[in-house]
């Protein structure tokens, strides 16, 4: 049994108990170097076999996988934050299909998630956007038929992009064409981590500010007016409302 584990965005304590005790009892560990937190591995076990899938090739990672499940050994792959977004897992899982080896997956934070607990903000706010867009820019991965960002962006809803802090100042202009320019924006870099930074501005200022605070990689951005303070309170809490568990009163 291979188990696929979502380490989370960075801090170790956001790994799932479930996600922790599997890391510490595993006889090979296959860790995705780049950019999970060497320190979600700190409790491994003594002779555990580590191995830094930033300089393996996906036959290599299948080949560890395959070698210890031979010999009846406990694998696991960590992926960070959670493995179902951007974790290219789906092809490793295809492939342990076609060996016949059974795996699980266990999911973990995402970046995105500690993002919006970095900048204790609501994705989802009343009156201003219930719906939340996870995205990339378009770069050497090509993106599908009606995926593009400005595709998306007619939606004027929540958007966390993903891999594309390095394209700033096109991703700004793109998001203007849709978006108002003094939208809000915020880029959390390493977010949990204990470098954690935050940068806000609108679309008209951000990709100055980010370029201003060395900002390369490993950010997300976050654009929409749930980062501002106007909205409306929720019907969930309204006294006035009734629901399944309790009955409202008149205004």
């Amino acid at each position: 049994m291979v188990s696929f584990i979502g380490a989370g965005p960075g801090d170790p304590e956001l790994l799932t108990i479930k996600g922790k005790k599997l890391i510490d009892s595993a006889d090979i560990i296959i860790y995705a170097g780049s950019l999970v937190n060497p320190q979600v591995l700190a409790d491994a076990k003594e002779g555990a076999q580590i191995y830094n899938s930033a300089t393996m090739t996906l036959e290599e990672v299948l080949a560890v996988m395959k070698d210890g499940e031979d010999k009846g050994l406990k694998v696991v792959r960590v992926h960070t934050g959670d493995p179902a977004i951007f974790g290219a897992h789906r092809e490793q899982m295809d492939a342990l299909d076609r060996m016949g080896i059974e795996y699980e997956v266990i999911p973990g934070v995402s970046s995105f998630l500690a993002t919006a607990a970095a900048l204790k903000k609501e994705y989802t706010l009343p009156g201003v956007s219930q719906t939340v867009i996870l995205t990339r820019m378009e770069g050497r991965t090509p993106m599908p038929e009606g995926e593009k960002l400005q595709d998306l962006a007619r939606h004027h809803a929540t958007m966390i992009i993903f891999l594309s802090i390095g394209m700033m100042d096109e991703l700004s202009a793109t998001l203007r064409k849709e978006y108002r320019p003094d939208t809000s924006v915020a880029v959390v870099y390493k977010a949990s981590w204990p470098e954690q930074k935050i940068v806000r501005g609108t679309l008209l200022d951000i990709a100055e500010k980010v370029k201003e605070a060395g900002i390369t990689k490993t950010a997300l951005t976050v654009v929409g007016d749930f980062l501002g303070d106007d909205y409306e309170l929720s019907k969930l809490y309204d006294k006035t409302f009734t629901h399944e568990f309790r009955k409202g009163v008149d205004a």
